[in-house]
Order: C-alpha cells, then sequence, then structure tokens
C-alpha cells in the first residue's frame, strides 16, 4: 500500500491492472491510499437503488455516457453503495471513496458529500473505461475553502437558460458549489420583475453593436437581448440544487445601471433620456440615491429573493462615479442631511441602506471590493477584484471576504498567443497563473485568514458573443481553479497538473465541449543571468519537438532544435512551434527582441506598480521586448498611486545619446500617457542631473514610443521618471478622479 496526501500524484505501474493509477484526477484528492488489486466494474454494472440518494439518476446517467452501456440499479449487491454516516466528518461536503474486492462504496455525511464522491468515481471510470477495472483505493477528502465559485455575464451578452444549465454542469464536474449570475448591467437587465415591467421590457432590449451581436444570432425585432422570466429562474435555481450549486443573484447598485434608467429614467440624477448601454466600461449616469430609486431597488429585491434559496444577495457596488452625484442638489443635499463627508461616504450610506433591507429579509449581501469607499457596511462580505487589498482590508477588520483578483481570474482574458487565439480582453491569464493563486494573503495572520471564504473566477463577456466561446474561455482553466480552491494545487509541480489537464481533453472531447489549446503552445520565459537575457523555451509535452528560427521565419520540422535558452545579445525575432511525428502541432509562438544597451542591466524602482500589473517586476522594463498595445498586463507594469521613477545600472560608464520609454493609453481603462518624462544621469548614484524632459505632447505625437535625444553623455546610472496625471483629465470616463494609470514597458538606451 502507499499512501499519497495533499495531491501527491499516483505513479504506480503494477501488473494487477492495465494503465497508471489515478494520475488524471481534478482536483486531487487531500488524501489517496492505492493499493495492488482491481476491482471489475464491467462484470457487474450497477448501482445502488435508494429513495435516499437522488444523485443515483445522475450517476446512472453519466456512467451511461461515458462507457455506453446500460447501468442496471439493484437494491442489493450494487457494485456502487452510498451511504451516509452523520459522524464521519463535520464538513458536509468532506466524502471517503473505497475500491476494493466488494465493490465500490461512497461514504459521507451528507447528500452533498456524496456527489462529490460520485464526480471522483466518474473520473475513475473516465480514465479506466477501455477495461473498466478500478484500482483498489481508499479516497478520504473535503475541500479547504467553503466558496468555490464561478461567475457568469449574461448582461453584455446573453446566454439561454439550457446554455446556464451546461454551464453548471461544467462547474459540477469540477466540483464548483457557487454559480454567481450577473443578471443586471449598463448593457442589459436580464431578469423579469413584474412589478416593474420596463425593467425587461425596455432594459433588456439594445441596439445592435458591432463585437459579435451578429455572430451570436440573438438579434430580434426589439434589438439585441432577452432576459429570464421568473419561472425559468426557478428551474435554473432547482438544476442548480440538484448539482449541489447555490446560486448568488447579482442586481447592480448604485453604478453600471443604464439598463435600468433607461426604463425608468426618473431614478436618475439628471432625468434622462437614456438607452440601454452600447458601449463597453464605466457609465457615468449612476442611480440617483432619492426616495423613488429605493422603493424600486426593495420591489426588486422582494421580488428576487424568493427565487434564489442562497443565503447571499451580490448588489455589486463597483465603478461608481460620482460625477453625476457631485452636480446633482438632491445628491448634495442629502450629503448635509445625514452628516456625510462627501461622495464616497454618500456610496456608503446607499450600499448600508439597501444592506439593512436585505438583512431584514434574512439575507446577506456581497459588493465588489469598491464597497470599502466611504466605509464598510456592517455586515457585508467584500469581493475582492482590483487586487487582493480589498480583501486584506475586509478580514482585517472582521469582514468575510471572497477572493477574485483580476491578476489571476478573469477568464474574459487571453489564455493564450492573442495572435491565434479568439478576441478577448486585453489582457492575460494563462493556465499557469490561475493555478499558481494562493487565496490567502501572506499578510494576514491565521485568525483574520478564517474571513477569507475562498476563490472566485469572473467570466465577463464583452467579447465573449457565442456560448461557444465562452466554453473556450472557461476550458481548461476551470481546472486550475477547480484544485486551488479545493486546496491540493501545487504549483512547483505545474508540469504534473499540466499533464492531467491534457489527459482531460479527452473527456471534453467526448462531451463535445470546445476548449482553448493554448497548452500545446510553446511558451516562452525570458531569464536575467549576470547582465544578459535568455530565452527559454518550453512546452506541455517533451520540449525536444521544439522547432525555432531566429530570423523571422516560419519554423518547420528542419529549423533548429531547441536545446537551451536562447542568449539575445542582439536584435531578434525568434519563432517557434512544438512538432510531433514531423507535423507542426501547436500554432506558431513570435518574440521580437529589441536589443540595446539597456537590455538585461540592473534596474531598480523607487515605487512599485499596482499589484495587479506587476507582472515580471522592474526587470521587463529592460528584457528587450515591447508590450503589445493590444493587451495592457503582459509585458506592462501600471502605476496608479506614485510616478514611475526606474533607475538602470549599466555597470561601468556607458556612452548614451537617446532613451526611448514605451507607454501606453486605453482611456476607457483609465490608462493615460505620462504627463511629463524627465530622464537623468549620475555616476554615484546618489547625484542626479536632468538631462532631459518632454512633456505629454511627445508622447502623444510619437504614439507612446517617444525616441528622446539627450546628447552626448557617458553615465554608469540612468533615471527615468515618467509622471502620472493627478487626475483624470477632463472628457474622459473617471474625469476628476486621482485614479489614472500609467503604463510603462520597454526602456531602450542608445
Amino acid at each position: 500500500m502507499k499512501k499519497l496526501a495533499f495531491g501527491a500524484l499516483v505513479c504506480l505501474s503494477l501488473k494487477t491492472f492495465t494503465g497508471q493509477a489515478q494520475e488524471a484526477l481534478i482536483p486531487q484528492p487531500q488524501e489517496m491510499t492505492v493499493g495492488k488489486g482491481t476491482f471489475s466494474l464491467g462484470k457487474n454494472l450497477s448501482i445502488l437503488k435508494d429513495a435516499a440518494f437522488p444523485e443515483m439518476t445522475y450517476l446512472q446517467k453519466h456512467i451511461e455516457a461515458i462507457t455506453g452501456k446500460n447501468v442496471k440499479t439493484q437494491a442489493q449487491k450494487a457494485a456502487i453503495r452510498y451511504r451516509l454516516n452523520p459522524t464521519l466528518v463535520a464538513n458536509p461536503e468532506a466524502y471517503n471513496l473505497k475500491i476494493d474486492d466488494t465493490g465500490i462504496e461512497i461514504t459521507a455525511s451528507s447528500n452533498h458529500g456524496i456527489f462529490y464522491g460520485m464526480q471522483t468515481l466518474l473520473q475513475l471510470i473516465e480514465e479506466h473505461k477501455s477495461d473498466l477495472r478500478l484500482p483498489h483505493l481508499h479516497i478520504s477528502d473535503q475541500p479547504k475553502f467553503a466558496y468555490r465559485g464561478m461567475h457568469l455575464d449574461v448582461c453584455r451578452h446573453f446566454f439561454t437558460v439550457d446554455e446556464v444549465k451546461n454551464y453548471l454542469d461544467y462547474l459540477a464536474a469540477y466540483k464548483i458549489n457557487k454559480f454567481h449570475w450577473h443578471l443586471t448591467d449598463d448593457q442589459g437587465w436580464r431578469i423579469e420583475i413584474k412589478s416593474h415591467p420596463k425593467l425587461t421590457e425596455i432594459g433588456a432590449f439594445r441596439k445592435p453593436i458591432a463585437f459579435g451581436d451578429e455572430e451570436s444570432g440573438r438579434i430580434t425585432e426589439k434589438g439585441y437581448g432577452g432576459f429570464y422570466t421568473q419561472e425559468e429562474i426557478k428551474d435554473v435555481v432547482a438544476y442548480a440544487q440538484k448539482l449541489h450549486i447555490e446560486i448568488i443573484p447579482e442586481i447592480e447598485m448604485p453604478g453600471h445601471a443604464q439598463a435600468a434608467l433607461a426604463a425608468y429614467p426618473e431614478l436618475s440624477c439628471t432625468g434622462g433620456p437614456f438607452e440601454v448601454g452600447t458601449v463597453w466600461g464605466v457609465i457615468e449616469d449612476i442611480f440617483c440615491p432619492k426616495e423613488e430609486t429605493f422603493a424600486l431597488l426593495e420591489d426588486v429585491i422582494d421580488e428576487v429573493i424568493p427565487l434564489f434559496p442562497s443565503q447571499y444577495i451580490h448588489i455589486g457596488g463597483d465603478e461608481a462615479p460620482k460625477k453625476r452625484w457631485e452636480a446633482c442638489p438632491h445628491c448634495q443635499e442629502l450629503i448635509k442631511k445625514e452628516g456625510l463627508k462627501g461622495e464616497h461616504e454618500l456610496q456608503s450610506y446607499f450600499i448600508t441602506r439597501m444592506e439593512k433591507y436585505i438583512n431584514g429579509k434574512g439575507k446577506k449581501i456581497i459588493g465588489w471590493d469598491e464597497i470599502l469607499e466611504g466605509g464598510l457596511a456592517p455586515n457585508a462580505t467584500v469581493m475582492s477584484w482590483t487586487g487582493i487589498q480589498g480583501g486584506i482590508e475586509a478580514a482585517k477588520s472582521g469582514h468575510d471576504a471572497i477572493m477574485t483578483p483580476a491578476s489571476h481570474v478573469y477568464f474574459d482574458y487571453y489564455q493564450g498567443n492573442p495572435e491565434t487565439e479568439p478576441a478577448a480582453f486585453n489582457a492575460q491569464i494563462r493556465l499557469e497563473k490561475v493555478y499558481s493563486y494562493d487565496p490567502i494573503p501572506q499578510e494576514l495572520t491565521s485568525e483574520q485568514s478564517k474571513h477569507i471564504l475562498g476563490a472566485q473566477a469572473n467570466m465577463w463577456t464583452e467579447y465573449i458573443p457565442t456560448f461557444k466561446q465562452v466554453q473556450h474561455m472557461l476550458f481548461p482553466r476551470l481546472m486550475a481553479l477547480s484544485e486551488v480552491t479545493w486546496g491540493t494545487s501545487n504549483p512547483e509541480d505545474y508540469k504534473g497538473f499540466e499533464k492531467r489537464v491534457v489527459q482531460h481533453f479527452k473527456i471534453l472531447d467526448r462531451k463535445g465541449i470546445n476548449y482553448s489549446k493554448a497548452i500545446h503552445e510553446v511558451i516562452g520565459r525570458i531569464k536575467h543571468v549576470d547582465g544578459i537575457v535568455a530565452y527559454e523555451l518550453s512546452t506541455a509535452k517533451d520540449p525536444q519537438g521544439i522547432r525555432y528560427t531566429v530570423d523571422g521565419t516560419e519554423p518547420t520540422v528542419s529549423s533548429l532544435p531547441y536545446i537551451k535558452p536562447i542568449a539575445i545579445d542582439k536584435s531578434l525575432i525568434i519563432k517557434s512551434a512544438y512538432f510531433e511525428d514531423g507535423k507542426q502541432i501547436s500554432a506558431t509562438t513570435t518574440k521580437e527582441f529589441v536589443h540595446s544597451k539597456s537590455t538585461g542591466k540592473s534596474i531598480t524602482l523607487e515605487s512599485q506598480p499596482n499589484e495587479a500589473y506587476s507582472r515580471g517586476g522592474a526587470a521587463i522594463l529592460v528584457d528587450g521586448v515591447f508590450g503589445s498595445k493590444n493587451y495592457h498586463q503582459e509585458n506592462w507594469l501600471g502605476f496608479n498611486k506614485g510616478d514611475m521613477v526606474a533607475t538602470i545600472d549599466f555597470g561601468t560608464a556607458t556612452d548614451i545619446s537617446s532613451v526611448l520609454v514605451s507607454a501606453m493609453e486605453s482611456t476607457g481603462s483609465w490608462i493615460h500617457y505620462p504627463t511629463e518624462i524627465n530622464i537623468y544621469v549620475s555616476n554615484d548614484n546618489q547625484n542626479f542631473r536632468l538631462v532631459k524632459s518632454v512633456d505629454r505632447a511627445l508622447v502623444l505625437e510619437a504614439k507612446g514610443n517617444p525616441q528622446i535625444a539627450i546628447g552626448q553623455e557617458k553615465t554608469r546610472y540612468l533615471k527615468v521618471e515618467a509622471k502620472r496625471p493627478r487626475e483624470i483629465p477632463a472628457g474622459n470616463p473617471g474625469a476628476g478622479l486621482d485614479a489614472a494609470y500609467i503604463f510603462i514597458d520597454e526602456i531602450t538606451v542608445n
């Protein structure tokens, strides 16, 4: 017998059964003991018939789908049995799975645990379906986190009841237990409210827009859109309950309300008129905190609560610009009347008032981390998305938090090379990045950590018009989320996880699920060693199958075989691909290096970038690679607190004459060009001399890549200072807020 704990792989090769044992389980169980024998399920393909276990029907259906054989149900001597043991484990999601000569038995303290044992069993059957000889084993398993969530935005693009049910099936298969259903936003109100029918009569439909609407096939005479009737909501909720998934509805307030304001413009500060949103991003018109608004929202809550047995109602609270409130006489009078310190405390007043109403109905609220602004509502749970700081702040103040940082778990971001993946939000989160995430921030004590309920990944759908693309963006990243939230992920053995993922592709193929093949891409990593940049290539499969070129030509099976990291000592265009049996399996990966006197040199920052946009640290500023203007996380550092001040050490006094500083502007995301760039030189790293200063006009003229001539200088140290706008300029989303970002990438010196 061999005991494996906390996700260790079972890699036994025993003559008593074919294949290798259970190396494909996702999520891996907390503890597993594997024996030497096998049980032949094929000889008695039967499951226990017991009215106490409605999950039996689910198990029967899925075994038949895997094996193509009929599964008998019998009251006695069934091969697959299950029983409740209330004294087993306090955690209702825990289960034991035992396979021996007598058959298969799942034990748990609740049907919830039985259901998760069934999911593990289904993966085992999938792995051994060729002969249905299952290895003797004992699994003792339970999740680390009580909240294991997945989100779906049905507002930007709408999905049918059947598609939502399919989505729930995917979550259940990987032991995800919370479904966050984003039902209202600027671009659509998707839930029927009988007391206010215009919310769906008007708010559920918008003018078709260029991105994906035609492809979706959901344009009617009313425009693009749709909504769920209350009967359809009940149907989906009942379906989720059978899968032991809790559905958490989101009703956005006070921002992201334009669809509601299009229906009821009197709930705004200006009176409208409005149309349902047809652009993405942050819209300035939000709910006005007057009695008519609260009356409607309370009516909405009164109809929403009976539909969802969840303990939570998500009320949004994010991205609520205060411009309309600042100019609104009613809002300013309310601020004075309530003794509030400005518009941020007015938002806290809004959220707290709605929380009190919702608490009075026996429910709790969840809000995005902006609900921390102006003071957190007394019983609110924070969903931390802008980074991890919101979760840290909530936990330290004794509030529960759910971690969902954009840096790791936003599934609307690219998961592979944007040149070969479907259009997505302009950032990148690969499978490995999701798998590396630890929901417990290091800053928290063990007592504070108890307030971190778990983690959730979000699926925003601005760039996802069809359910087929939803599948593509979900898989295989859902598998990484599953193991992270179950608590058995091991980033140090990412390659082992990657191999299991590849085996699960067979399951997705059988089910007809579309998924990203980015895992087969050749992945390039830039390494800095002793002032030299090197480019390291890897792939999920045999690295000996990688072929590459350094002159920009397409790789072939006859191109250079990859053996070791490629030194970047001059400007190169490296193209690489994975080949198998003489055929190219992956898309081509391209990386262009622009070598300069700064490439690979030591570099330090005076202030650090925002944690969500800090990938690679200061070294990415001198790695020779320019970030794509189409997506801002890869190769970019984002600063939203202080200026970007970087100091490069050339090692010895070096002749230089120009500096190029690469910046980005994306005003819809509050990213703006620097207002000023200053270049300094020094030979002692203490006394710096300003040699050139340029303003935003030059940056704008150069489209973010200003080549700054500084004359002939000989220096060991070079300091580059890029100044951040102190407030977002007028005429832009978020105007007037001290929330502007500057995004800086490459600093090349010649």
